[in-house]
């Protein structure tokens, strides 16, 4: 059996401890955007929406000062 501190609760998620030392520290954002951005896929959907919002500002600003 092993032992705990008294602080802890009698449950332990082993699989949050790290999100929720992100939520102790206030720095879930930075942690969301780093597993994200190590995950290729996450990496690729955030590359993907990047080039689309780009470019739509493009296509607005050319519809309206050009066109």
């Amino acid at each position: 059996m092993t032992k705990q501190r008294p602080d802890q609760d009698e449950h332990q998620w082993e699989g949050f401890k790290e999100v929720d030392r992100a939520i102790a520290e206030n720095r879930l954002t930075s942690y969301s955007w780093k597993k994200a951005w190590a995950d290729p896929w996450g990496r690729a959907k955030i590359i993907t929406v990047l080039t689309l919002l780009v470019a739509f500002v493009i296509f607005v600003i050319v519809y309206d000062l050009v066109l």
